[in-house]
Order: C-alpha cells, then sequence, then structure tokens
C-alpha cells in the first residue's frame, strides 16, 4: 500500500493527516472529500463494503488489529483517530 496522497483540508495534526491519506486510499476518493469532520455514509464510497475496507487499510498501515467490536464504532475520522491514538499508547507501553 503507498500511500502519498497530499491533505489539503482542515490540517489539525500528523496521526490526523495519516488516517486521511488511508481513507483517500482506502475509499480511493480525492483528498478534499477526507476532512476531519468526515463520517461513515457521508460518502457513497463509505458504505458497509468501504467501511471494511478502510479497516483493513488502517489494520495494514498502522499495523494494528481491529476486532469486530471495535470496527463498529470507528464511523468517523475523529472514532479512528481516538482509537489508533490509544493503540499507539499501548503498543509503546509494551515496548518500553
Amino acid at each position: 500500500m503507498t500511500i502519498d496522497h497530499p491533505i489539503v483540508p482542515n490540517r489539525t495534526d500528523q496521526l490526523t493527516e495519516k488516517i486521511q491519506a488511508v481513507l483517500v486510499e482506502a475509499l480511493q476518493v480525492s483528498p478534499e472529500l477526507v476532512t476531519t469532520d468526515l463520517a461513515f455514509g457521508d460518502l457513497p464510497q463509505w458504505d458497509s463494503m468501504g467501511h471494511m475496507e478502510v479497516m483493513m487499510y488502517l489494520e495494514q498501515y498502522f499495523g494494528i488489529e481491529i476486532n469486530n467490536d471495535t470496527i463498529a464504532n470507528l464511523t468517523s475520522v475523529a472514532a479512528i483517530r481516538q482509537y489508533i491514538a490509544v493503540e499507539y499508547n499501548r503498543t509503546e507501553d509494551n515496548h518500553a
């Protein structure tokens, strides 16, 4: 997976930008469409099939495993960001 799309709208931080880039790649949409307030169903591409594609790309890109219960809750850029941030902290704690 190569994610090299520029993320222009609503820059907040590097993690959010990485998540937005993953969504651009997974959903095959223009970077301008993937804003920080994007949520499941806001784009035709982010339907139930698109959601599973997003989850697979997130797992690959961030090297995490997302369980079925969590998949149902990761329905926005904000929710994904919060989850990834917590998972990164857990991973770093385990390596310390």
